[in-house]
């Protein structure tokens, strides 16, 4: 049930680009439950339905708080396209949910906040390193290498091309 950490220094096994996607809500209001609870809980549900169909190209994500009031997932994804898919998807509970807020959002808006970054980070680009961890983040999606495997230094592992990317 709980990942055993993995002894010593690892990376993650990513290759070529990588796309992740930060998205979360803020609770401004707690007495206005009815606002907000029920943008918390469409979270979860677009979570598993993402999870059920590995084709839309959710590779993993990581539910996390910032505060009380704070809550936000990392997404990993496959590639923009289909992230954008997804998002766009009429027959996907996104779309449903999104028209849901639209519609409610001058009542709702002084009560629950929402927010999303997306970063397209190129190889070269980003780098990993876990210390007696179990695979996480970036790692859990993608696999993890022995940190030796891309190398010791932080400018090391960003400088690792894959063999896809070194035949473009």
């Amino acid at each position: 049930m709980f990942a055993k950490p993995i002894p010593g220094r690892t990376t993650a096994a990513a290759e070529g680009e990588v796309v992740v996607l930060l998205i979360g809500m803020r609770i401004n209001h707690f007495w206005g439950v009815h606002h907000w609870l029920p943008v918390l809980a469409a979270m979860p549900r677009m979570l598993r339905e993402l999870s059920r169909d590995s084709s839309r190209g959710l590779l993993g994500y990581t539910l996390l708080t910032g505060s009380p009031r704070t809550y936000y997932v990392v997404q990993y994804w496959e590639s923009k396209e289909k992230l954008y898919a997804y998002a766009s998807a009429p027959d996907m509970f996104h779309r449903k949910a999104w028209a849901m807020m639209n519609r409610k959002e001058k009542k709702s808006r002084q009560h629950v906040g929402l927010w999303h970054e997306t970063y397209i980070a190129p190889e070269g680009s980003y780098e990993s390193i876990y210390a007696d961890m179990p695979p996480y983040g970036l790692a859990a999606v993608t696999g993890v290498l022995p940190v030796e495997g891309r190398g010791r230094r932080a400018a090391d592992r960003l400088a690792h091309r894959s063999v896809t990317e070194r035949k473009g």
